[in-house]
């Protein structure tokens, strides 16, 4: 079955052209204009993807992406104006996995989105000889069950591309990670050498699972350099 996304813009001209150049590339889309339409769109049919504008009318795209948590979530890419960068980090910290400023480039908007998904696909279909569990400072990593959590037993809500972080780290133990090796061990794309997502991810990680995020001792970072996973 083809991939469903769902498209959330409230320019009618946009969202018609998305979906129509999507749908002859294979993706079988839904459009809506504004969140109360996007959340009847996911009790109808739940999506593979969702492409979300942030600056929409009434509730914007951030108060929708912090209701799009938990391993069971669609993927979100993020669809910004080109100076907002503030709410592209925002967006990043809230879990997104991807963000395409406006306007949007159409064979690159067609190439996030299988990047997006492919890595879902990866996510799901790890080796079984390689599934097992890593201790995170206050949480556990199931590679097998794609599942953080706490020390309690409640899941934590984790991102496709957070749970790809952690798990390169998990099968890195005790080893330094430069900025390349962690993108392109976590990333299906080519990304900017100053892009601050990985940054803003790590960040978002420690605090669920250091005791004192502003002193992690757990991914911890290595000035000039890196990350490296040590749990000790």
């Amino acid at each position: 079955m083809s991939d469903h996304v769902l498209i959330c813009d409230d320019e009618p001209d946009l969202r018609e052209m998305l979906a129509e150049y999507l749908g002859k590339r294979g993706f079988r889309t839904t459009m809506a204009g504004n969140a109360a339409e996007l959340r009847a769109a996911l009790e109808a049919a739940r999506p593979d993807l969702i492409l979300l504008d942030i600056n929409m009318p009434g509730e914007d795209g951030l108060s929708v992406l912090r209701g799009l948590q938990g391993p069971e979530a669609p993927m979100v890419i993020m669809l910004t104006a080109a100076a907002e960068v503030v709410d592209r980090v925002v967006g990043l910290e809230m879990g997104a996995d991807d963000y395409l400023a406006k306007p949007v480039d159409l064979r690159e908007l067609a190439s996030r989105i299988k990047a997006v998904l492919r890595r879902r696909t990866v996510a799901s279909e790890a080796p079984a000889a390689e599934r097992t569990r890593f201790r995170f400072g206050r949480a556990w990593l199931d590679l097998e069950a794609a599942r953080l959590t706490g020390e309690d037993g409640e899941e934590l809500p984790l991102t496709s591309m957070e749970f790809n972080l952690l798990k390169l780290f998990a099968r890195n133990r005790g080893r330094v990670l430069n900025r390349d090796q962690i993108l392109e061990g976590a990333h299906d794309r080519s990304w900017d050498p100053y892009d601050r997502s990985i940054d803003i991810r790590i960040s978002r990680l420690r605090k669920k699972i250091e005791v004192n995020p502003s002193k992690p001792e757990v991914i911890r970072t290595v000035r000039g350099v890196g990350y490296i996973y040590d749990p000790g």
